[in-house]
């Protein structure tokens, strides 16, 4: 059984907390300072907590821990983990600077931990299946990229306005809080990014200071054009991505939980749609990958460097919004 400690339990590290629990291979403990919150994930889930990582490491030791923390910790708690030789699973985005990332992975490699980060779209049933296809070579050389989502960001996290989504330096803003689960995908299914060129602003949600609604264009490596269009206020909750290839292309609708192909040649879509889940499945399925990765078991869970490298999308698609003008990677 793996010792594994959960680090904040608000409203993702609880879920994280009752994902891990499901996997039942790994004794799950908490931290966190919040006296209130910390008796009630006691008492709902019967596990150890602790009021401070210093308690936490009192008690161990570890073998893993899941930071569910606001982003600007990340780094610092991810290294004191690895520090210890602990493998570490970073909630996204990796963190709201590249400061202390380099030292990270440094580290990681000394120890020989494993450091992933949760971008859980790679263990959406679509998702991973779009990937599939795309890299079957059935579309032949992908030349565009489209991805459209949104949702009501109150309806799923009604305290977002006082919670780390309020401030950019937290993590906050639809850039760094949910495009980043995109842009990561699309990196994942077909190349990195190399340049942005991002118009973003502040359209409907009750917090002024950071962007709701985002249209980003995208250079991919080798020159493929992409664009991001995304807003957290709209109705429905909606993720379409669609890869056109010379050969034919390729749509993921997340939210109907199906995948199309449309050949060259062909009249209509054909499409597969995969078998229903609830939103804890994907959860329980990154859970188990980061287990394997624990067990140096092979795994399909976002590398630091992968990261890294959506965090410095973020980072530029930032300044390009801030500047008015397309940012290099």
């Amino acid at each position: 059984m793996t010792s594994l400690l959960i680090i904040g339990t608000g409203s993702i590290g609880e879920r994280h907390l009752r994902c891990f629990q499901s996997t039942g291979r790994c004794r799950v403990s908490a931290c966190e300072p919040n006296d209130e919150l910390r008796k009630t994930i006691s008492e709902r889930y019967g596990c150890e907590t602790y009021s401070s990582l210093e308690d936490a490491f009192i008690a161990g030791p570890w073998d893993a821990a899941v930071i569910c923390t606001p982003a600007h910790t990340h780094i610092p708690m991810a290294r004191t983990c690895v520090a210890a030789g602990i493998s570490v699973l970073i909630e996204k985005p990796l963190a709201v600077s590249l400061e202390g990332v380099e030292d990270l992975a440094a580290e990681a490699t000394a120890r020989q931990v494993a450091v992933r980060v949760a971008y859980v779209h790679r263990s959406i049933p679509t998702i991973m299946a779009t990937r599939e296809i795309a890299q079957s070579g059935r579309l032949g050389a992908v030349r565009h990229v489209t991805a459209i989502s949104g949702q009501n960001f109150p309806t799923f996290r009604p305290a977002y306005a006082s919670t780390y989504y309020a401030h950019r330096a937290t993590g906050g803003g639809t850039i760094q809080d949910a495009l980043t689960h995109i842009v990561h995908a699309v990196e994942w299914i077909v190349a990195p990014i190399e340049s942005v060129f991002c118009d973003a602003s502040h359209q409907a949600l009750a917090t002024r200071e950071v962007e709701d609604t985002v249209n980003l264009i995208a250079r991919l490596e080798g020159g493929i054009p992409a664009s991001f269009v995304q807003n957290q206020f709209q109705a429905p909750n909606e993720t379409t991505i669609t890869l056109h290839g010379v050969q034919g292309s390729l749509r993921a609708e997340v939210h109907r939980q199906r995948v199309g192909l449309f050949l060259v040649g062909e009249s209509d879509w054909t499409w597969t749609s995969l078998p229903a889940e609830d939103r804890d499945a994907m959860f329980v399925r990154q859970a188990e990958a980061f287990l394997n990765a624990c067990a140096g078991q092979p795994d399909s869970l976002s590398t630091l460097a992968e990261a890294s490298q959506t965090l410095k999308v973020n980072l530029a698609a930032l300044k390009s919004s801030d500047r008015q003008t397309p940012q290099p990677i």
